[in-house]
């Protein structure tokens, strides 16, 4: 008995069906945690200051306001009700 061989379009068909099942099976490694742990102390930072009156010209150092309490509040858009 002879054997026959596989037409090329059922070869790629197998293979790209392979690719396809072992393809869903892996899943991305998730994104290390850059945050500090609670409790500790913020790493330094500068941000571009703003005051009602406009963006102050020097930005503000995290490192000059040590000591200081320091709040932080993100806002959607400026100059809201909300």
């Amino acid at each position: 008995m002879t054997r026959r061989a596989a037409p090329p379009f059922a070869l790629a068909f197998a293979l790209a069906a392979a690719m396809a099942a072992t393809a869903g099976a892996q899943q991305p490694a998730p994104p290390p945690d850059r945050s500090p742990p609670v409790g500790a102390m913020a790493p330094d930072f500068t941000i571009p200051g703003a005051t009602r009156y406009g963006v102050l010209a020097r930005p503000i150092q995290l490192a000059d306001l040590r000591g200081k309490t320091v709040v932080l509040a993100f806002f959607i858009r400026a100059r809201t009700k909300g």
